[in-house]
């Protein structure tokens, strides 16, 4: 496959258009059609491909950090009588398994982004659906917090995966549908065994839809609900927006460097050893960093698929770390981009946790794994923490720390709605109590492991036979094993939409998607649109 750059910016966009007027910003979707990231599919009736949401990513970060005057988004069509078809299918089927499980997997983390946004950045985001509007057009529909169906008698929403193409609406369309909008699971089995929709009365009857509106006044009813949202946001109308400009990188054989993070590919290992760096003082260091470690996971997880194991390190001070914590934790309440910043930051973590590789956290003497970047540790499978000097000096009085922070217990959850540290010890409450009250106190070695916050800490003389062991023992296991293993040891606890989106939903399109009856070449992906119907095995598995 290509490689694939995640650098987008609106007056480069192929496939939207991306407008504000003043508190209200319209994002339309225009498809290119020969504008595919990979040779091979015309994008027909707005239908999408990774470079599609791609872009719709970078507009979603760029109107919470560069537009934060606008409080209400509608996500509409510039095309006549379509919204969106949904993902390509002739893509879909030509795409080999690894980039159709993370093609979803990032049009999953998109649309939660938009949720994200609507929960604490006070965006409401509006559905126009003009046109129709199928599988992951719906789905896109699906993650705003209102939809408007135009009502012209032919225009309807629908999820035909299972009746068209025998694989699952994989970008949370079951979940959302019973889950968000509280579609009775009757009429959501129903109406995803359908392939030709709902409309009308019936779609906001069954909750498929917030309202329907004739197609004379279908416009100046949807900018009148934008206006009508963009009011009830009490924040202030004259704040100025922080541009995101382009990252600086060096990409060579070897590895990816930016500013505050750098990779380093060992290839024959199978692995990636990422580095990032604390902060030295400077302003907007956190901001920088989680740009960076953003980019930096989505090019590893969509270009190196066969690079398994990410080991992780940090270097700096990390009293340097905690008191840029204090201050944005200070400000978050009040300044929206401290705030912007630490969601950012939160959903990049996220990114994290549901990265498909097994995470190795190395604590050094120089590391500065402490508050907000010990969970960056804390989000790794295992965590090993040198107990005595650093190995290339025996004789330094320096030694491995690491320390705990607020940051440690709430502000930073994964998809389950749990801290890391909840996560890690879930079901002991007086394990986290104890915790807690060693927050902000330096942590070394032995009382790391006696706390449970590291997995081993061997010594010096052990050190590197003992990491040389954890790695090599990594590389030679599964990885299809690796991964089931990883993603059920991660998230403990309550089930939530995210979890099940990403755990229970993903899951099941994974297997799917590998199943003769979708991908065979008598499936139902590979035969779409042929005039010949699939063929199926039919033996429930």
């Amino acid at each position: 496959m290509v490689e694939v750059s995640f650098d987008r910016s609106p007056e480069s966009y192929r496939h939207w258009r991306l407008r504000t007027d003043g508190p209200v910003a319209w994002l339309e979707l225009d498809v290119d059609e020969r504008g595919g990231l990979v040779p091979g599919y015309e994008l027909k009736l707005n239908s999408y491909d990774l470079g599609v949401d791609i872009e719709l990513y970078d507009a979603v970060q760029r109107l919470r950090f560069e537009h934060p005057e606008v409080r209400a988004v509608v996500v509409t069509s510039a095309k006549e009588k379509v919204f969106c078809a949904g993902a390509n299918i002739r893509m879909l089927a030509a795409s080999p398994h690894e980039w159709k499980v993370n093609f979803c997997k990032f049009t999953n983390e998109t649309r939660n982004g938009m949720e994200d946004a609507s929960e604490h950045s006070g965006l409401t985001f509006i559905a126009a659906v003009n046109g129709s509007c199928a599988g992951g057009g719906y789905e896109l529909a699906l993650a705003c917090d209102r939809i408007l169906l135009i009502d012209d008698n032919s225009s309807s929403v629908a999820l035909p995966e299972v009746p068209l193409l025998g694989v699952l609406p994989g970008t949370g369309g079951l979940t959302r549908l019973t889950d968000k909008r509280r579609v009775r699971k009757d009429l959501a089995d129903v109406f995803a065994t359908r392939s030709d929709g709902v409309r009308g009365k019936t779609a906001v009857d069954w909750r498929l839809v917030d309202e329907v509106v004739p197609r004379r006044d279908f416009r100046a009813v949807v900018e009148q609900r934008a206006r009508e949202a963009a009011a009830r946001d009490p924040r202030p109308a004259d704040v100025r927006g922080v541009q995101l400009t382009s990252l600086e990188r060096e990409i060579t054989e070897e590895g990816i460097s930016y500013r505050y993070v750098r990779a380093e590919y060992d290839r024959p290992l199978g692995l990636v050893r990422i580095t990032v760096r604390g902060p030295g003082g400077e302003d907007g260091w956190l901001l920088s960093l989680t740009r960076e470690l953003d980019d930096l996971i989505l090019r590893l997880r969509t270009n190196e698929p066969e690079l398994g194991t990410w080991v992780l390190r940090t270097e700096g001070d990390p009293a340097l770390v905690l008191a840029q914590e204090r201050e944005l934790l200070r400000a978050k309440d009040d300044d929206w981009l401290a705030n912007e910043v630490l969601h950012y930051y939160k959903r990049t973590l996220k990114r994290l946790d549901v990265t498909s590789r097994s995470l190795v956290a190395l604590i050094e003497p120089g590391s500065c794994f402490a508050g907000l970047l010990l969970e960056l540790a804390l989000a790794c499978d295992v965590q090993y923490m040198l107990d005595g000097p650093p190995v290339e000096d025996p004789d330094s009085d320096e030694r491995a720390q690491l320390a705990l922070s607020e940051a440690n217990f709430g502000l930073l959850p994964m998809g389950n709605g749990l801290s890391r540290l909840q996560s890690r010890f879930y079901g002991h409450q007086d394990h986290l109590d104890w915790l807690r009250r060693e927050a902000g106190q330096p942590v070394g070695a032995a009382r790391a492991r006696e706390l449970g916050l590291v997995t081993d800490a061997p010594d010096d003389l052990d050190w590197e036979d003992e990491i040389r062991l954890v790695l090599e023992n990594r590389a030679a296991l599964s990885p299809d094993a690796l991964t089931g293993m990883e993603a059920n040891h991660r998230f403990v606890g309550p089930e939530t939409m995210e979890t099940k989106i990403f755990g229970r939903l993903s899951a099941w399109q994974n297997w799917i998607f590998v199943r003769p009856n979708a991908s065979g070449p008598e499936g139902a992906l590979r035969r779409y649109g042929t005039g010949q119907r699939a063929v199926y095995d039919r033996k429930r598995v």
